[in-house]
C-alpha cells in the first residue's frame, strides 16, 4: 500500500523592494547616491536631487546606506509586504537556529530597560543642559514605552529631583554622599556604574560639558558599551536601538550610529542643541535612595579650594537670544563694528564664524559651530558667511535665520529663513538705520527726552 508524499512548500525568498526618495530630505551631497549604484540606475536633477530608475533597481541598499542625508528608503509592493509577513512568523526558527553565545547576548541586552539623563550639578545648581536632555529623554522613552529616570548626584542635592520631576522625569536615582559633593572622576565613576550594573538602563544620556566628557567616556570603557560623542539628533529604530546623529569626516556628512550589540546606550549633546522643555510646576516621581560604599580616604584626588572662574565682559552667546555672526566675507577686525551696532540695536551680541576667528577677527568665546558654540536664538544673522556644515551643525536650530551673502549659490541660503544677496557693508547698516527709525517712530517722547538732556 503505497503512501502519498507531501509536496514541499517552496521556501519564501526576502523580497528586496525598491529605493525612493523621501520629498524635502535630499541635501544636494554631491550624488553619493548615484556613485554608488552598482546597475546605474540613479541619474542627478538639475536640482541634484536623485532621480530613481525603478526598473533597474534591486534593492542592494548600498544608496540608501550612502546617502548622508537619510533621504533613501526601501519601500514594498503589497506581493512583497505579504512575504514579508510570512517571513516574519519564521522569527522563532531564526532564534533556535542562533548559536548560544549569540542567544546569551540577546537575553542580557533584552534585561535593559528604561532611559537615564544623568544630572549634571555644581553646589547644588543643575547644568542647563541636563533639562535640555530631559526633554528629549521623554520623547525617546515615549516611544520605547519605559521609564524616563533622572540620576541625581553630590551632597544636599534631593531638591534637583524634584526639579527633575517638572521637567518631565518618572523617576529620580538619588545618590546625596558628602564624598560627592565636588566632581572628581573616580568617586563618580564608581557610583555611576554602580546603578548602572544594578538597574540596567538602555540609554544613558549626558552633557557634552568638561563633566560630562570626562564621565561618558571612563563610564562607558567600564561597562564595556559604546559612546557617541557630541550628537545633535537622536531617535529610535524599529529594534529599540538608539540612533544617534553627529557630524562625521570633519563635519562634511551627517552619520548615524548605533550601539546595537551592547548596553546601555550612551550619547553626549551639547549645551542648546535639543530645545529645552516646558516646566510642569507640582509634578511628582518616585525618588530612589541609592547608595555606595564610598569613602574620602579612598579617594586620591582632594579639592582644596574652589575658585570662581569671573571673566569681566565676557559674553555668553549660547544663551543669547539674538545672534549677528561675521564670517570671512567681513574682509577685516574693523569691519565688525557694524555688526556690533546692529546687535545692540537688537539687545543681542556678535558671533563668528571659524574663519574670521582664525583670522584674529574675533575671540574663540565667539565661534560658532561644531568646534565652537551650539546656539538656538530666536534670530541669527549670518553674513558673509558660506555656510560649511561645521558652521551650520552650530546655528541651524535657530528659530529664524537670516543670510546676508554676495553668492548666491552660498550654501547659508539653504538653512535660512531669509536670504538676502548682496554688498552686507550696504545692506547691514541699512537694516540697522531702519530699525532705530522705527524704535524713534514707536517711542517719539523718549527720543525728545533724549535730545533735552544732549542740549543740557
Amino acid at each position: 500500500m503505497g503512501r502519498k508524499m507531501s509536496e514541499a512548500k517552496p521556501k519564501l525568498k526576502k523580497p528586496r523592494g525598491k529605493v525612493r526618495l523621501l520629498e524635502g530630505k535630499c541635501i544636494a551631497c554631491g550624488a553619493r547616491c548615484q556613485s554608488s549604484c552598482p546597475v546605474d540606475g540613479i541619474q542627478m536633477s538639475d536640482a541634484g536631487e536623485p532621480q530613481i530608475e525603478l526598473s533597474k533597481c534591486i534593492g542592494c541598499l548600498k544608496c540608501v546606506k550612502a546617502c548622508p542625508g537619510s533621504a533613501l528608503e526601501i519601500f514594498y509592493s503589497k506581493e512583497e509586504l505579504e512575504i514579508l509577513a510570512a517571513l516574519a512568523g519564521q522569527q522563532d526558527l531564526a532564534e533556535e537556529e542562533a548559536d548560544p553565545e549569540e542567544l546569551a547576548r540577546r537575553e542580557y541586552v533584552a534585561g535593559f530597560r528604561g532611559v537615564w539623563v544623568f544630572v549634571e550639578q555644581t553646589e547644588g545648581e543643575a547644568a542647563r543642559v541636563s533639562w535640555e536632555l530631559m526633554g528629549k529623554g521623554k520623547e525617546l522613552a515615549a516611544k520605547l514605552g519605559v521609564e524616563l529616570c533622572a540620576v541625581v548626584m553630590g551632597h544636599k542635592v534631593e531638591h534637583l529631583c524634584h526639579e527633575a520631576f517638572s521637567y518631565g522625569a518618572d523617576k529620580a536615582y538619588l545618590m546625596d554622599q558628602a564624598v560627592l559633593e565636588y566632581y572628581r572622576t573616580y568617586p563618580y565613576l564608581d557610583a555611576l556604574c554602580h546603578l548602572i550594573e544594578r538597574y540596567k538602563p538602555e540609554i544613558v544620556l549626558m552633557g557634552a560639558t568638561g563633566m560630562g566628557r570626562d564621565l561618558a567616556g571612563a563610564v562607558a570603557t567600564r561597562v564595556k558599551t559604546g559612546l557617541t560623542a557630541d550628537c545633535t539628533g537622536l531617535d529610535i529604530d524599529a529594534k529599540r536601538n538608539l540612533m544617534q546623529t553627529r557630524p562625521a569626516f570633519g563635519g562634511n556628512i551627517m552619520a548615524t550610529i548605533m550601539c546595537d550589540r551592547f548596553r546601555p546606550q550612551m550619547a553626549t549633546v551639547r549645551s542648546h542643541v535639543m530645545p529645552m522643555p516646558a516646566q510642569s510646576a507640582g509634578r511628582s516621581g518616585k525618588i530612589v535612595h541609592a547608595s555606595f560604599p564610598l569613602s574620602e580616604s579612598d579617594v586620591f584626588t582632594k579639592v582644596l579650594q574652589v575658585i570662581r572662574d569671573s571673566k569681566a565682559g565676557q559674553v555668553d552667546i549660547a544663551g543669547a537670544e539674538f545672534i549677528v555672526s561675521g564670517g570671512r566675507g567681513m574682509m577685516a577686525k574693523e569691519n565688525f563694528a557694524i555688526l556690533q551696532e546692529l546687535a545692540d540695536e537688537l539687545g543681542g551680541v556678535v558671533g563668528a564664524s571659524r574663519s574670521a576667528v582664525d583670522a584674529g577677527w574675533m575671540p574663540g568665546d565667539r565661534q560658532v559651530g561644531q568646534t565652537g558654540k551650539t546656539v538656538r536664538p530666536k534670530i541669527y544673522i549670518a553674513c558673509g558667511i558660506s555656510g560649511a556644515i561645521q558652521h551650520l551643525v552650530g546655528m541651524q536650530d535657530s528659530d529664524l535665520i537670516i543670510a546676508i551673502n554676495r553668492d548666491k549659490e552660498a550654501p547659508i541660503f539653504e538653512v535660512a529663513s531669509y536670504g538676502i544677496v548682496g554688498d552686507l557693508f550696504e545692506i547691514v547698516p541699512a537694516i540697522t538705520a531702519t530699525l532705530r527709525e522705527l524704535k524713534a517712530a514707536k517711542n517719539p517722547g523718549d527720543q525728545a527726552a533724549d535730545r533735552d538732556v544732549e542740549a543740557a
